[in-house]
């Protein structure tokens, strides 16, 4: 949800287990029923199969929790849907410079689990006070799942060694829905969705979804939409990429690698993955 962890419950996520699973209808939002586990004395609720997370996402709907440890999940379809059009991201001047000059490492799917464990750690509000977390630890598990499956992936900056940012996000189709970002250093967040959405554009991505609307997701080229127009873009965002996000990655390393090799030392143009991205970013065709 890109920082968001205020929610609406879908009704019509209700059914959305029961379809998957054939379990009994449940007339509650909660989608799980944690109550027939908690009788049976389990502490631990099986995860969200992948294949009901995909059917959820290509229905709109994604899972959310109230706390780090409520296990049970609510799926939810906000009215208004935030998405940044592939190819519009708002690259700022100081944004550009920091990603040419590669401050950071950028990896694809390096340490998925932790990443998904930094954007679940509370974070400390204006007023001083820590913030919950909507990721409980059933829903990152059900991601990892996802993740291990080929269709959950993180983006990650790295310096000296250490994870200082990131996001992940589920993708599915042409479609890529970012859930989650954090950032332990200047920037960090914000060069890991730079570099996130120039590697969408280049793998074939049609839609990137931001879930909820945000000033700060606006300063970045985020735009909100009905419902109903998000759930057409969903439908016309159907088939398959050309490549994987992975792909996308390698190939922007391997183009690099060529440019530097067959570049003079005295030349101007892009010979580094960071040069390349940020001229991606602030050049349109």
């Amino acid at each position: 949800m890109l920082y968001q962890l205020s929610y609406t419950p879908a009704a019509r996520g209700r059914d959305l287990w029961n379809e998957c699973s054939g379990r009994k209808q449940n007339s509650r939002a909660k989608v799980c029923p944690a109550a027939d586990r908690a009788k049976e004395g389990r502490a631990m609720l099986p995860i969200v199969p992948p294949p009901v997370l995909l059917s959820a996402y290509r229905q709109g709907l994604f899972p959310m929790a109230e706390s780090r440890r409520d296990q049970d999940i609510f799926w939810v379809e906000p009215r208004e849907r935030a998405i940044i059009p592939i190819g519009e991201f708002h690259c700022s001047r100081s944004l550009a410079r920091t990603i040419r000059r590669e401050v950071f490492t950028i990896r694809v799917d390096s340490d998925f689990a932790a990443t998904v464990l930094e954007c679940a750690a509370p974070r400390r509000g204006k007023d001083g006070e820590g913030e919950g977390t909507w990721i409980s630890g059933r829903i990152a598990a059900s991601y990892q799942r996802l993740h291990e499956v080929g269709h959950a992936h993180s983006i990650e900056c790295w310096q000296a060694g250490e994870l200082v940012g990131g996001v992940y996000g589920v993708a599915f189709d042409r479609v890529f829905c970012g859930e989650s970002m954090f950032s332990r250093r200047r920037d960090g967040s914000k060069v890991a969705l730079a570099w996130l959405l120039a590697l969408l554009e280049r793998a074939g991505c049609e839609l990137f979804d931001c879930q909820f609307m945000t000033g700060h997701l606006a300063s970045l080229g985020a735009i909100p939409i009905p419902q109903s127009e998000y759930l057409e873009r969903l439908e016309r965002a159907r088939g398959t990429q050309r490549i994987s996000l992975p792909e996308a990655l390698r190939e922007v390393e391997d183009e690099a690698r060529a440019h530097a090799a067959s570049s003079t030392s005295s030349s101007t143009t892009s010979s580094s993955p960071g040069k390349l991205i940020a001229h991606s970013l602030t050049h349109t065709s």
